[in-house]
C-alpha cells in the first residue's frame, strides 16, 4: 500500500458509510465521476472488488466490510492523534460529536455546552439527541451519554449529573375524581398515560421500595413516545402519567400536577458521559468532559 491510497482509503470510507456515491460525492465536495474513478483505481490496485454497486445504491462486498473494520479504528486513531496537535495552540479547537438522549441533553449537556462555546470560539459541537441506545464507535461519535445501568464495560464513564428518581404525578381534578393509588397495585383501577419505547414496546413502569422492585403494567386511552406530551395530558387531567422527577417539578411547583406513590419511587443511578477506553482525549474534549464532571 503506497501513500498515496490513503486519501483514496478515507474516500472508500465515505462511500461504503454513506451507501451512495451521491451523498459521498456532495460530502467530499468532489464530482461522483472523480469518486467512482478513485475507487476503481483503489480496486484494480488491490486487486479486490470493495464495493457492490447497482442503479439505486453502493454497498460493501465481504472484502470491503473486512476492510472497514481495519479502517475504521485506524482512522479513528488519527483522527485522535491530529486532535492532539491542538495543544500546540493557544486555544483549543475541534469538533466534538456527542449522542444523548434528549432529557440529559436538554438539562445536562446544554447548559455545559452553552458555556463552552461563548468562552472557547474555536471548539465546535454537535449533539446528537436520540432515544435509542447508540453505537458510539460505528457512528463516529466522540462520546455519547447513558444511565449507569446501561454503560458498557469497555467504555470510560464519567458521571455528569445526580442521582434520578421518578414522579408518578395526575391533576388535582382526576385525583378528586378517582382517588389516589396508595400502591402500585392499585393503578391497575386507574387512567394511566403510556409511553411508547423506541424499541416498540410500551415502558413498564418501575417501582421499588425497602429493597422490593415491583413492574406494572398500566392501561389507558393515551400513549407517547415524548416526556413532554406526557405531562400535558397528565396536566389536562387524562390520567396518571410517570416523569422524571425535575421534569414534573415545574408542574407540582404551581398545583397543576399532584405527586402520589412517592414512597415508592427511590433514587437510580442518572447520567454518564462514556467514551472508547482507547481512545485519548482532546483537549477540547477535555475542556468539555471537566465542564460535564458532577461534583457532589
Amino acid at each position: 500500500m503506497k501513500r498515496e491510497d490513503l486519501g483514496s482509503l478515507s474516500t472508500f470510507l465515505v462511500v461504503a458509510e454513506e451507501r451512495s456515491f451521491t451523498k459521498a460525492a456532495a460530502k467530499l465536495g468532489i464530482s461522483q465521476s472523480a469518486l467512482s474513478h478513485s475507487m476503481r483505481r483503489l480496486e484494480a490496485r488491490l486487486g479486490l472488488r470493495l464495493l457492490t454497486r447497482t442503479t439505486r445504491s453502493v454497498a460493501p462486498t465481504e472484502a470491503g466490510e473486512r476492510m472497514l473494520e481495519t479502517l475504521r479504528p485506524a482512522l479513528d486513531e488519527i483522527d485522535t492523534k491530529l486532535a492532539e496537535l491542538t495543544e500546540l495552540r493557544e486555544r483549543p479547537a475541534g469538533t466534538i460529536r456527542i449522542s444523548a438522549p434528549e432529557h440529559a441533553a436538554r438539562t445536562l449537556l446544554w447548559p455545559a455546552v452553552d458555556r463552552l462555546t461563548a468562552d472557547h470560539p474555536d471548539i465546535h459541537v454537535e449533539l446528537n439527541v436520540q432515544a435509542s441506545l447508540t453505537d458510539i464507535v460505528s457512528e463516529r461519535f466522540d462520546a455519547g451519554v447513558r444511565l449507569g445501568e446501561r454503560l458498557e464495560q469497555d467504555m470510560v464513564a464519567v458521571r455528569i449529573g445526580p442521582r434520578l428518581r421518578m414522579a408518578a404525578v395526575g391533576s388535582p381534578a382526576y385525583f378528586d375524581r378517582h382517588g389516589k393509588p396508595r400502591t402500585p397495585h392499585d393503578l391497575a383501577k386507574h387512567v394511566c398515560i403510556n409511553l411508547r419505547m423506541v424499541s416498540g414496546s410500551i415502558y413498564t413502569w418501575e417501582f421499588e421500595k425497602d429493597g422490593r422492585e415491583l413492574n406494572v403494567k398500566v392501561e389507558g386511552q393515551l400513549t407517547f413516545n415524548d416526556a413532554s406530551l406526557i405531562m400535558a395530558a397528565a396536566v389536562a387531567e387524562h390520567g396518571i402519567a410517570l416523569l422524571v422527577e425535575d421534569r414534573a417539578a415545574p408542574s407540582l411547583a404551581d398545583g397543576s400536577l399532584v405527586r402520589v406513590l412517592e414512597d415508592w419511587c427511590e433514587p437510580f443511578d442518572g447520567y454518564y458521559l462514556y467514551y472508547p477506553s482507547r481512545r485519548q482525549p482532546s483537549p477540547a474534549f477535555t475542556l468539555l468532559l471537566d465542564a460535564l464532571r458532577y461534583r457532589e
